[in-house]
């Protein structure tokens, strides 16, 4: 028989700080933190980011800097983009060994070994278009583009990234990257899928800090926000194709998604709190709307509750240096 009031009484078990910290089934740690960065080539100095307040574009010449300050805060794993000045249709300076993609990944492994470097693998950031791959007859040419992620993922790799991250959303993405690694003795370089990647208005502040100017949008081939289902037979697709790991972004939109799928799948499972969730955060603290730090840890807090094991978030070095 259940207990009820008066003989069960839940608030005994929040009496003092100390039980409730013992009794906490969440927490979250610099171990459970990705740091999103992104280096962009023949910059001076770095640039702050006007629409996400504390970012930073970083000057691929200061980047070893960077990389070493990162690493000493605590932090263990960070994911790179790059700010290119050498566009072209079909992103080719994103698979030249001499481009800022190889460039920047060396520099911050030889700066930092012992930090994990994951390569976002995608386009958006090298094409003149802004879209994630090769363009034909008005839409993104699926297959042409995830030939085209081999290619890149191979030079990351090869350049020092510890694991590749596709994010262009193309199917057969995950099994082109598989194939193109396992064929060039990169078998042990893992994957992280952007598994479940919708087509969101969260991400305005992204394409600021990236250099992205798209043309048109991403509906073709990023996912319908008010589709469920559609995500976990992304997920299960990629998992079957040869991920290693899953990820749903943006995060606090779609926990619900990342529950789900945390409930079908035994990987290990990421979610990104993307730029727009990272700036609404900032403009209500300095509008005085909320508590940053309370809230910063709050919507933490919640992303790992619905089952994610890692989280990528450009608040990291906020709590490296703050704690949680």
């Amino acid at each position: 028989m259940v207990q009820t009031f008066p003989t069960m009484r839940l608030r005994r078990l929040r009496r003092s700080q100390v039980m409730r910290d013992l009794l906490a089934e969440n927490t979250v740690t610099l171990n459970d933190l990705i740091y999103p960065i992104f280096v962009e080539e023949d910059l001076d100095d770095f640039a702050p980011v006007d629409s996400m307040p504390g970012v930073f574009r970083i000057p691929e010449r200061k980047l070893d800097v960077a990389i070493k300050e990162i690493a000493a805060a605590g932090i263990k794993a960070v994911m790179t983009f790059g700010v290119s000045h050498n566009k072209d249709d079909t992103g080719s300076d994103a698979w030249n060994r001499d481009g800022l993609l190889a460039r920047m990944i060396k520099r911050a492994k030889d700066a930092a070994p012992e930090l994990m470097l994951i390569s976002d693998t995608c386009f958006c950031e090298y094409t003149t278009h802004g879209h994630c791959g090769v363009i034909h007859d008005g839409d993104v040419h699926n297959d042409h583009t995830i030939e085209n992620l081999g290619r890149q993922a191979v030079v990351a790799a090869e350049a020092g990234a510890d694991m590749i991250a596709p994010s262009s959303m193309m199917d057969g993405q995950v099994h082109a990257i598989r194939s193109a690694l396992d064929s060039h003795g990169l078998g042990a370089v893992p994957i992280m899928a952007y598994s479940s990647k919708f087509a969101s208005a969260f991400y305005g502040p992204f394409r600021d800090a990236a250099g992205c100017e798209l043309k048109g949008d991403r509906k073709a081939y990023q996912m319908n926000p008010m589709n469920g289902r559609e995500a976990l037979r992304e997920s299960g697709a990629d998992e079957a194709e040869g991920a290693d790991m899953l990820m749903v972004k943006p995060a606090m939109p779609y926990l619900d998604v990342l529950t789900q799928i945390r409930q079908r799948s035994l990987l290990p499972l990421a979610a990104y709190q993307v730029s727009g969730e990272y700036a609404m955060i900032k403009f209500a603290a300095a509008a005085g709307a909320i508590d940053e730090a309370r809230v910063m840890r709050e919507s933490l807090g919640a992303i790992k509750r619905a089952g994610a094991d890692l989280i990528l978030t450009y608040f990291a070095m906020d709590i490296a240096r703050d704690g949680f």
